[in-house]
């Protein structure tokens, strides 16, 4: 029961019989299906997601209380003043940090001229507090309030961010870190680092102006999203290692590119001593860009990708695009050293500094030469056999195929934008495959809420996320079991897409 003063999460009778509106459209496609009329769809408020939520939570659990005011502010970038929208005054948002089994209480009381929401990204909570309008929850209107409530059943690196239009390229994110009881035995220090590209407000750009204009451009300028005049798509080619991403890496032209919510210019430093060993929690929270991280004159051990641990792999730089997250751990030397984060394929990078002695730090445009080794992407990375799924022939397998208009800046799932999605179905203990098979010719790194899945491989091996990199023309499939019943948006993590058409929903049904 929602508390007293706190808006209810969407009911089931409201689930199943919303009436007219932009929102309740995608709902009652999101709840439609053709060939099985008598289909029940799990409402996000149901006792099995309830029973679901009480299995995860351990008696006596430590409860967190955090508040969290979305609200405009004038913040500073480095030098730079911006009038945006943050929570709590701040870019990122103040870092929330619990341990594996907590119970995390987020009031949220939205101070934004919009309404909005919350989404936990990466965590597999209760569907009722997963913040999708319109789907999960209704929209929390200027100046009203909803608490959020769920258990974290899992360690890792998460963040957390609005999922109401284009707010989350504004200044509304933040860490999200699920202690496990054996960190830091392999490390000394810890940093988290958040990744971003900024337009908002800067020479009077915004988000919601910057999605008009695609529109208004439609694919003029861009690789028409694979699609030939006549809608074929482009055949398979072969991937670049140093360039996997291709020639397209993205729609939009950012001025400014952010660590932790600074300049190059006035960078942030981290501190520790020489040889001690410090763990990176790097996470992408930009809209459109991806980014290739190094650390200038140190190899990274890549630890954990998505909040999952993998057989560590040593790289000289990582790719990682939004809404992904990996941890690696470095061996630090005595000095000061560069790190950066290039936004591939913009002729522009994010820069920070980690200091453990003495000596001139280098500059903003200092390009180490780690950048030039192959990156280190996800299909390189094993999990842990702690973490791998049993090997298990997959119950139900549903094609997502990634796709656009030639004309528009339209962006689709099997051919629908997500107003007229058709649900993909599944049941309670189900093993599922997704195919996200990529017809177009930009990359696409699809996020699934509410679940990791495993990249699927030959050996079985294949990493735990809930975002995937797909490549342009290529073919990723991932498994997962469906053990965290409700309604699950399914979506390309470019914000910009996203909100163009590319989302859909992966429907337990009854």
């Amino acid at each position: 029961m929602a508390p007293k003063g706190f808006p209810r999460p969407v009911t089931r009778r409201q689930f199943l019989a919303l009436g007219a509106g932009a929102t309740t459209a995608a709902l009652i496609a999101g709840c439609s299906n053709t060939k099985s009329p008598s289909r029940t769809p799990v409402a996000p408020d149901s006792e099995i997601v309830r029973a679901a939520e009480d299995r995860r939570r351990v008696a006596g659990a430590a409860r967190h209380v955090v508040s969290l005011q979305p609200r405009p502010t004038t913040v500073d970038l480095g030098g730079v003043q911006v009038q945006t929208w943050t929570f709590d005054g701040r870019v990122p948002g103040a870092e929330i940090r619990l341990r594996r089994g907590d119970v995390l209480q987020a009031d949220l009381s939205n101070g934004l001229p919009q309404p909005s929401t919350i989404h936990w990204h990466g965590i597999a909570l209760r569907n009722d507090m997963d913040g999708v309008p319109g789907l999960t929850q209704a929209a929390v209107a200027p100046q009203s309030n909803f608490r959020y409530e769920f258990t974290v059943p899992d360690s890792g690196t998460y963040w957390f961010h609005p999922h109401f239009g284009t707010q989350l390229d504004r200044g509304l994110y933040a860490p999200l870190i699920v202690e496990d009881p054996s960190d830091g035995r392999d490390y000394d220090v810890e940093a988290v680092l958040v990744l971003d590209d900024w337009l908002d407000g800067i020479a009077g750009r915004n988000p919601d102006r910057e999605l008009d204009e695609l529109r208004a451009r439609g694919m003029k300028g861009m690789n028409m999203g694979g699609m030939s005049m006549s809608g074929m798509s482009m055949p398979p080619q072969r991937v670049d290692p140093h360039a996997p991403l291709g020639s397209d890496t993205g729609d939009v032209s950012y001025p400014y590119y952010l660590m932790n919510g600074r300049l190059g210019t006035d960078p942030v430093t981290l501190t520790a001593r020489p040889r001690q060993r410090m763990r990176l929690r790097i996470i992408n929270a930009a809209s459109d860009t991806a980014f290739r991280v190094a650390v200038g004159g140190h190899q990274l051990s890549v630890t954990h990708t998505d909040g999952y641990p993998v057989q560590p792999a040593m790289a000289g730089c990582l790719l990682i695009g939004m809404g992904e997250r990996y941890d690696a751990l470095i061996d630090l030397s005595d000095g000061v050293f560069p790190l950066v984060a290039v936004a591939e394929g913009k002729n522009a990078q994010a820069f920070a500094l980690i200091r453990t002695g003495a000596g001139d730090a280098p500059p903003a445009n200092t390009r180490p030469v780690e950048l030039n080794a192959i990156p280190l992407t996800a299909e390189r990375l094993s999990a842990v056999e702690a973490v791998q799924l049993s090997r298990r022939t997959p119950d139900r397998v549903h094609d997502v195929v990634l796709g656009a208009d030639a004309n528009r800046y339209v962006w689709t799932i099997n051919g629908k934008v997500y107003d007229e999605h058709l649900p993909l179905d599944v049941s309670q203990g189900e093993r599922v495959r997704l195919r996200f098979v990529n017809k177009t010719m930009m990359f696409h790194p699809m996020h699934l809420h509410g679940h990791t899945f495993e990249v699927v491989n030959s050996a079985g091996t294949g990493p735990r996320k809930d975002t995937s990199i797909v490549l342009a023309n290529q073919t990723v499939e991932v498994d997962f079991d469906a053990d965290n019943p409700g309604q699950w948006l399914v979506h390309c993590h470019n914000l910009y897409h996203g909100e163009a058409g590319m989302m859909s929903v992966v429907s337990y049904v009854q």
